[in-house]
């Protein structure tokens, strides 16, 4: 019996999950192999598990910036759990704050907040966990993750080891990072400054309105499809073009943000696939600009 047999009769391992509902979009088919992890523990005996049966690993966050295929994801998809969403402030005079994997962005944003901690305020209009948004340098309303972190905690499924990485040590540029599909961020910790709990509040409440006003809500979406070129906005590119509305499938480009595109009941996840491709054609036909996705196809895409 392999690695993952072991795992999957002792019942810490999952078969054919299907990975729809834990993504924004809903959308998608299982996975070969699930597990949530619930101890550090799980970690090095999937690591094992690898090296004896190697499989292509996708780790699911909160969902956000990700389609699963129709079809599903071939190997191993992984999630942390409950374990890993544990904040912590730290001691005078630094008070950084330690966030596990799990936390989700805007829970980070409102309890620093309200233990009187500012720097972090970006993070409460964006739908991901603190996983997503080491690996991706998330960002928002002028700061991104690389101007905050102070030291990342990684999980290496390849070596099975833990390391203690620098900002430094991560590359971080415009929406990415230098850390694979096996590196697996478990903590974080978040440089903060002083900050008069209600001023930090009516910060909060300026950021969350403009998103209201701004984006779409209450449907199907991932965020922003494309990263914006330098010096521009995808979002501008796509509406110039008159593309808000234009459909593939059950797929739309939002008729209120041109960078968020919309799954209607029907959809599937080539529909939004295959929406992306063609916006992403008629605008570099017609601008020569190459847009490059954000969102993240996950699986086996015709």
């Amino acid at each position: 019996m392999s690695g993952f047999g072991e795992l999957v009769a002792a019942g810490r391992v999952a078969e054919s999950v299907r990975l729809g509902a834990l993504t924004t979009y809903k959308l998608g088919g299982p996975a070969r192999y699930f597990i949530e992890i619930a101890a550090e523990q799980d970690l090095i005996d999937v690591a094992a598990a690898l090296a004896e049966d190697p499989q292509p690993v996708l780790v699911i966050g909160r969902g956000s910036n990700l389609v699963i295929a129709d079809a599903g994801w071939p190997g191993l998809a992984i999630r942390f759990g409950n374990a890993f969403a544990g904040l912590g402030l730290g001691p005078a005079p630094d008070h950084d704050i330690t966030a596990g994997a799990a936390v989700p962005l805007p829970r980070l944003a409102r309890e620093s907040v309200n233990r009187g901690r500012g720097g972090l305020e970006f993070y409460v209009g964006i739908p991901g966990s603190v996983g997503g948004a080491i690996r991706t340098n998330a960002g928002g309303h002028g700061s991104e993750t690389a101007d905050c972190v102070r030291s990342v905690r990684v999980f290496d499924l390849a070596s099975g080891r833990f390391r203690d990485l620098a900002p430094g040590d991560l590359s971080f540029q415009y929406r990415s990072s230098s850390l694979t599909s096996t590196d697996l961020v478990v903590t974080a910790v978040f440089q903060t400054h002083p900050i008069e709990v209600g001023a930090g509040q009516q910060h909060l409440r300026e950021i969350t309105r403009w998103r209201r006003v701004h984006q779409p809500g209450g449907t199907l979406n991932a965020g922003s499809v494309f990263r914006n070129p330098p010096g521009d906005a995808a979002g501008r590119l796509i509406d110039e073009l008159g593309l808000k509305g234009f459909s593939v499938g059950g797929a739309a480009v939002s008729t209120k943000h041109a960078n968020f595109f919309e799954a209607a009941p029907s959809a599937t996840a080539q529909d939004v696939h295959d929406l992306v491709a063609a916006v992403r054609a008629q605008v570099l036909a017609k601008t020569g600009v190459d847009l490059v996705p954000e969102v993240q196809f996950a699986g086996p895409f015709t």
